[in-house]
């Protein structure tokens, strides 16, 4: 879409729908424009002569050199207005009105409408349906929010108009700044990935915030998010969190999934960190901003009261920060400089009868431990500590060590002044001290975040053919569903499978069983029965001599459980050793914003019952797939545990990265389950196969 340079610092604005009315939106925004915009505000409204003391035009076809268009004139006549926008060469525009997308199909046959003008035009439009846009550039206010913004160095987005409101009232009483605001509204051009990235190459942007209701394009929002992240900072509130659809799935992927395991996995792998309140948004957007990146992942606290350290230790131990173990050198100093009943272990009880000068000695000390990579000062009002003192100790230090600093002061009015000095210097201050444990966590997450190196996806030989004629079977039927029928799709995709043969008769049962060594597992076919062990739709360990009288008790089972279902025969199939090895799962559901999310976890009977399992978009690195194992809660299994012999473990996870290709190359598979893939030590095998194909995709 281009630069979005015009859109926040534009030298002339034109308000499409300026007016005098009271409670009118136009009014507002002309007001907010009037009030401190350092460049030329044009008024246009054919129905008025001028509006607040300016000239005003009848269309904006009248008016030469405008940057940004706001328009907040009836839905009807919008599209309208950007044709005569794009054709006099304005190259960004904010549409507040309502009334599109969000309003039936009327209201979205014109947004259709208006994207396909905004496309010939090349519009960078922002909304509709929104608040409109905010920067403190040129002290632009363009919104019709009754707040501005004091300046800074966050740009923040939101789905929500409201939400800025609440947010720009809240942030002049706290001393937050912002350099962009923008609200999204309906997205019907520019979307999340847009701004994220022209902020991220934004000198001015240090911390970008976001607060998202949906992720249109999840897979582009990963690839977009992952480059800016290298240097600037993420941080969103994704609200929604719901499993609704999930009840509707065929698949045990699909069952598990949801949408909010879409999202988890999609910010996790964009590398964007997640806040789960407003609060915590704000925290983390604060310590980003103006604290340096930690050395490593070790934490001191540093207190009077015991209470406190203790509450900080606990928020520790939520968090992925470790207490840091202290030097000899640094106990030895402590224990020189600190009073008899002082801790000198971490966390380092100063005591309740501590001044500024104690807190001044132990941080001086604390500081130049090199296992200490960021520090917490908690303090407690009493009658021989100054807040102020204290506040103008620990910025000192902030400013003479470079180590990441929060503080807690625990009081009230006693520590407004010092909270104000701590502030000035990038140093955080909270009542809670485990706000300023997760911000420093959240300083720790973004370090690694920076220093993550993200793998291509492996390329693997594949028959992509063979695979598209097997999809293509379901043409030929009346469902959508693909069982074990399905295997040759594995095979085809290079993940190892049973040997076996579907037979239709109890003759060519016989015969089939002849060529597997040993006993057999023998299991229904049919695209209508996915869970085959409920109706005793499975049968293993059958010798030679029993397949025929199995193949007939199937048979039988399955039209007395279904009558009208469609019965392609009963699948021979040689008998994984589950015993020598564990049973996974390997999955795809396909999300509508984010694509193809793949599972891995724990398999059988038990996977929607215990649900140890993790999820990636697709396509899925090589580390990635790693990590997955990594993340289950049974990879112990995998690898050894009880004396048990580790599985193959690489096999797994190339496993994982084929059906990552496999979903990726055939859009039209919605769900898959390799349920189980049996992981032994000497391999991997996937036993069965469901499947649900969009066949229009084929």
């Amino acid at each position: 879409m281009g630069q979005l340079d015009t859109l926040f610092a534009p030298e002339r604005v034109a308000v499409v729908g300026a007016t005098e009315s009271e409670g009118s939106v136009g009014r507002a925004v002309m007001e907010n424009l009037l009030d401190g915009y350092e460049g030329d505000v044009v008024a246009v409204n054919p129905s008025s002569e001028t509006v607040f003391g300016l000239d005003c035009h009848d269309s904006i076809a009248d008016v030469g050199g405008v940057d940004l268009a706001i328009v907040v004139v009836p839905p009807q006549i919008v599209n309208g207005v950007l044709e005569e926008a794009g054709e006099a060469g304005v190259r960004d525009v904010a549409v507040i009105t309502a009334g599109f997308g969000e309003a039936g199909s009327e209201g979205a046959a014109r947004e259709r409408d208006m994207k396909a003008i905004a496309e010939d035009h090349d519009l960078n439009l922002v909304g509709p349906n929104c608040l409109g846009v905010l920067s403190t550039r040129r002290n632009m206010n363009a919104t019709f929010s009754p707040k501005s913004a004091i300046e800074g160095n966050i740009s923040f987005m939101s789905q929500s108009g409201a939400f800025i409101t609440a947010v720009l009232d809240w942030a002049s009483d706290h001393n937050v700044g912002f350099n962009d605001v923008v609200s999204l509204g309906n997205k019907a051009v520019l979307d999340e990935g847009d701004f994220i990235d022209y902020w991220g190459e934004d000198p001015e942007t240090d911390v970008i915030l976001g607060y998202l209701e949906d992720i249109e394009n999840g897979r582009d929002f990963i690839d977009t998010a992952r480059e800016v992240t290298k240097d600037t900072p993420i941080v969103a509130v994704k609200s929604g969190r719901t499993e609704a659809g999930a009840s509707a799935a065929a698949s045990h992927t699909g069952a598990i999934a949801g949408s909010e395991r879409a999202y988890e996995a999609g910010l996790e792998q964009a590398g964007v960190l997640r806040a789960t309140s407003v609060q915590e948004l704000f925290d983390y957007a604060t310590i980003l901003e103006d604290q340096p990146m930690p050395e490593n992942d070790q934490i001191a606290i540093v207190t009077n009261a015991g209470g406190p350290g203790v509450m900080s230790t606990d928020a520790i131990g939520d968090s992925g920060l470790e207490m840091a173990t202290l030097t000899d050198e640094t106990l030895e100093a402590l224990e020189a400089d600190m009073p008899d009943g002082a801790n000198i272990y971490n966390p380092v009880d100063v005591l309740g009868d501590a001044p500024s000068e104690r807190y001044e000695q132990a941080l001086d000390v604390v500081l130049q431990d090199p296992n200490v990579g960021s520090v917490v000062v908690v303090a407690c009002p009493t009658a021989v500590l100054s807040f102020e003192k204290l506040a103008e100790t620990v910025t000192d230090k902030f400013e003479e060590y470079g180590v990441p600093m929060a503080a807690s002061l625990m009081g009230g009015d006693s520590a407004q002044q010092a909270n104000e000095i701590l502030g000035e210097a990038g140093i955080p201050s909270y009542f809670d001290p485990a706000r300023g444990v997760n911000g420093l966590d959240a300083l720790r997450e973004y370090a690694e975040i920076r220093e993550h190196e993200y793998a291509e996806p492996r390329d693997f030989d594949v028959d992509r053919e063979r695979a598209r004629e097997i999809l293509e079977r379901t043409k030929e039927r009346d469902t959508n569903k693909l069982g074990v029928e399905a295997m040759e799709l594995l095979e085809a995709y290079g993940i190892p499978t049973p040997q076996g043969a579907i037979v239709s008769d109890k003759n060519a049962a016989v015969e089939a069983a002849k060529d597997i060594p040993g006993n057999v597992v023998m299991k229904i076919v049919s695209p209508d029965i996915l869970h085959k062990s409920d109706i005793g739709g499975v049968e293993v360990s059958v010798p030679d001599d029993e397949v025929a009288s199995t193949y007939d008790d199937l048979i039988a089972r399955a039209r007395n459980y279904q009558p009208d279902a469609t019965i392609l025969g009963v699948q021979v199939q040689e008998m994984a050793d589950l015993d020598a090895g564990t049973e996974t799962i390997v999955g795809i559901n396909r999300d509508p914003q984010f694509g193809p999310l793949v599972m891995f976890g724990l398999g059988g009977i038990f996977v929607e019952v215990l649900e140890d399992a993790t999820f990636r978009v697709a396509p899925v690195s090589e580390p990635e797939a790693e990590e997955m194992i990594d993340e289950i809660d049974s990879a112990p299994l995998l690898r050894g545990a009880r004396g048990r012999e580790p599985v193959d473990e690489a096999g797994v996870v190339e496993t994982i990265q084929r059906i990552s290709k496999l979903v990726t190359d055939f859009p039209a598979i919605l769900e898959l389950d390799i349920n189980p893939l049996v992981a032994t030590p000497d391999g991997v095998v996937a036993v069965d196969i469901r499947a649900t194909v969009d066949q229009e995709e084929l």
